[in-house]
Formats: structure tokens, sequence, C-alpha cells
């Protein structure tokens, strides 16, 4: 005998509501250990018996949290605006352009995308200290801007665009820039508003290579100071786990505010 209809929606709704419970559980736990006395992290209650924002406190006054922020806020915005804006014209080219060795160019660009970051990571420092970018902005932002994965999504998505609205364009006297900054790239909103995410967190979330390229305190990024939250305050966890919080926050802002978006990204029109 089949299930109806509303059972089996039933039955999808509890499943993905009991996934999603314990996906969000340990983030609603770190925020609540991160309101708690040092000695009562542990204590196992969800609910703190004595809520404090003492933690919050203490990792803004007495150590330069707001700085770690800033580095963070400003690599990952650089990174994501200037590979955004390089990503989207290589993609374009590869899409829509035809010149010898096309084809062969991405498949270059797209094989980068089998080998690892440790892999590169040895002769990435050579490169950087070659060219005096190490302990510097330049070198933390420069060697991230390059993302074949970023590439290839957008000359996917500019394969499907109706070419029709591009020879109209063309036919109208618009030469491929004017194709590009006119017509391509509001059909692209959605998709460059995901990669924009998806960019950022990646290196609001960067931590090896920030460890391997910068020994400057005045370099440290928001994930190499949790880090060293860890070795300096080893059995203050409430102070490892406010600052995880403050790290954290900007990015759910982030999600929420444009999860419309990331939806629309995968739809493959880009046409409303």
């Amino acid at each position: 005998m089949k299930a109806s209809p509303v059972r089996a929606r039933w039955g999808l709704t509890a499943l993905t509501a009991l996934l999603a419970a314990a996906a969000f559980f340990p983030v609603l736990w770190m925020v609540s250990a991160s309101l708690k006395p040092r000695d009562d992290v542990n204590d196992g209650r969800l609910i703190p018996h004595d809520a404090t924002l003492g933690n919050f406190v203490y990792v803004f006054t007495e150590v330069p949290f707001a700085r770690y922020l800033l580095n963070s806020f400003l690599i990952s915005a650089v990174v994501t605006v200037v590979a955004l804006f390089l990503h989207s014209m290589a993609a374009y080219a590869l899409a829509r352009l035809r010149f010898p060795g096309r084809e062969a160019v991405f498949t270059v660009i797209f094989s980068t995308l089998l080998i690892t970051a440790p892999v590169v990571l040895i002769p990435l420092f050579v490169v950087v200290r070659r060219l005096g970018m190490l302990d510097s902005y330049a070198g933390l932002i420069v060697p991230a801007i390059f993302n074949a994965f970023g590439i290839f999504l957008l000359r996917q998505f500019y394969l499907q665009l109706p070419r029709e609205l591009e020879e109209a364009a063309i036919i109208d006297g618009c030469g491929h820039w004017r194709v590009y900054r006119s017509v391509v790239l509001p059909l692209s909103r959605p998709i460059l508003s995901a990669l924009a995410i998806f960019f950022f967190l990646a290196n609001w979330n960067s931590f090896l290579w920030p460890l391997v390229a910068t020994n400057d305190p005045d370099l440290t990024v928001v994930q190499l100071a949790i880090s060293s939250f860890q070795s300096q305050y080893a059995a203050s966890w409430n102070y490892i786990l406010a600052a995880a919080v403050v790290a954290a926050a900007p990015m759910l802002v982030l999600f929420f505010g444009f999860q419309r978006q990331i939806v629309e990204s995968v739809k493959t029109s880009g046409l409303k």
C-alpha cells in the first residue's frame, strides 16, 4: 500500500528538520558556551545559567581582535571583487570569443582543479618570496585571486545565455566590451552573488597560506588569531569560543542576507 502524498511530505519535512537541527546544534552550543564563565563551559547546559558578555569584552580589549577582523575583511573583500571582475571577463572570452587555442587554454585552467593546494604551496611560496611580497597584503591577496572553479562555473553559465541578446546588442553597434558590461553582467547577478559568497567565505576562513606567508603580527587574520588563542588559552575555552562566534557571525549574516541569490544561481537561464 502506497503512502499518501501528505504523509510523504510530512515525513520529508520531519527528516529535513532533524538534519537541520543536527547541523545547527554545534553552532548553538558554541554561542551558548561563549556566554558562560570558564568554569561553566562544560556543564552540559544549553542555556547558560549565568550568562555574561565578559568573554567578548576580553577578546576585544586584551587582544587586538578588531585588527584581525579588519585584516580578514580587507583581504576577503579585495580578493572577491577583483576575482569576480577578472573571472567574469575570462569566462566570457572563453565562452563567446573565438581565438586560436581557446579550448587548450580552458583545458589548462580546468586541469588546475585537479591539483590540491598543498601540492603548490612550496612553489607558490618561492614565487611570492622572489617577488618580494612576503609579509604584505599583496602576498595574501594576489595568490588568492585566481580560482579555476569560478572561471569554469561562469563559463558554463555564459554558454547557456541566449545568443540572441548579444547579437541584438552587436547589431545596435555594441562591441564585445559593451556587450559584456551592458548585457552579460546584468544577467550574471545571481551567479556572481553566489560566487561572491563562496570566495569571501573561502578567504575569510583561509588559514594555511596566511600561516606560511606572514610573520608580521599586524597582518594576522582571524583564523590564525583563533589558532593562537587555542595555544595561549588552552584551558579557557570561553575565550576561544567567544572569538569563534565573532569570526563566524559575519559569515552567517552574509549567508542569510544572500541566500535568495544562492538559490537563484542554480537556474540555468539567468532570465526573469
